[in-house]
C-alpha cells in the first residue's frame, strides 16, 4: 500500500515536499515514481528513483527544480518540489514497480497510492 501526502496550495516560487509511505510487501516496491495528473489531461512522470536510490530521473518540465530521495528504513520516498510553478497544479501519485528498469511509462508500476493535491497560484 501506498499513501501519498504532503500537497497544498502554494503561490508561484514557493516549496513543497511531497511524502509516499509504503506498507504491506514492501519489498516488491522496486523501483519507486511519482506521477502526476492535471485537470483535463493524462497522466504524466514526473520522476523515478531506483530501489537502492542510485540512479533518479526527471522529466524534462521538473528537472533541476524537484529532487526524490528515498528512506529505505521509513519505507518512505519523498518528492522535494521546488520553484514551483502554476503549471505544476496536479494531483500527484506516487507509485511503485516490482520488476524490470526504472520507467518513465504509467503501465510499467503495479502499486499505486490515491493521490495528493497541489495547486500552484499565479
Amino acid at each position: 500500500q501506498l499513501q501519498a501526502s504532503g500537497g497544498g496550495l502554494v503561490q508561484a516560487g514557493d516549496s513543497l515536499r511531497l511524502s509516499c509511505a509504503a506498507s504491506g510487501r514492501t519489498e516488491s516496491f522496486r523501483h519507486m515514481a511519482w506521477f502526476r495528473q492535471a485537470p483535463g489531461k493524462e497522466r504524466e512522470f514526473v520522476s523515478v528513483i531506483t530501489g537502492n536510490g542510485v540512479v533518479d530521473l526527471y522529466a524534462d518540465s521538473v528537472k533541476g527544480r524537484f529532487a526524490i530521495t528515498r528512506d529505505k528504513d521509513k519505507n518512505t520516498v519523498y518528492l522535494q518540489m521546488r520553484s514551483l510553478k502554476p503549471e505544476d497544479t496536479a494531483v500527484y501519485y506516487c507509485a511503485a514497480s516490482d520488476s524490470g528498469l526504472p520507467s518513465t511509462l504509467v503501465d510499467r508500476y503495479n502499486y499505486w497510492g490515491q493521490g495528493t493535491q497541489v495547486t500552484v497560484s499565479s
